[in-house]
């Protein structure tokens, strides 16, 4: 205790931070600001598909199918719904590890990503074959 009678150990961190990691050490904020950054890629590839998305169902492609161009704008979007969802959620797994000093959790975006990327070239095959 201090002369003013507060703990010196007492948890100065802001509300947020306090219900989202209750437990656990504060980690190096080298590795907390790599975490962030990490987030911030994944967004902006989950950005990238919801614009590829929006992209597919506002302009005319002669050569696809508008039935199918509808679908795969639509699966874009789910895509990029799905990697925004996903790197929120790594975020705070990752931070939850770091701080009670676990192995860090495999991304599961990953296989998403790749298997997002594959719909799309298919796409662009079947729209460029027909």
């Amino acid at each position: 205790m201090n002369d003013s009678g507060e703990d010196e150990g007492a948890d100065q961190r802001g509300w947020l931070a306090r219900v989202t990691f209750p437990d656990g050490q504060e980690p190096d904020p080298r590795f907390t600001l790599a975490n962030e950054r990490t987030f911030l890629a994944w967004t902006r590839t989950s950005l990238a598909f919801l614009a590829a998305g929006i992209a597919l169902e506002a302009f005319d492609i002669e050569r696809l199918n508008p039935h199918l161009q509808s679908w795969i704008a639509v699966a874009m979007l789910v895509v990029g719904i799905l990697i925004a969802a996903g790197a929120a959620l790594r975020w705070l797994n990752v931070e939850k590890a770091m701080r009670r000093g676990k192995a860090l959790p495999v991304p599961g975006i990953v296989p998403l990503l790749g298997l997002a990327g594959v719909f799309a070239a298919l796409m662009v095959l079947v729209g460029v074959a027909l």
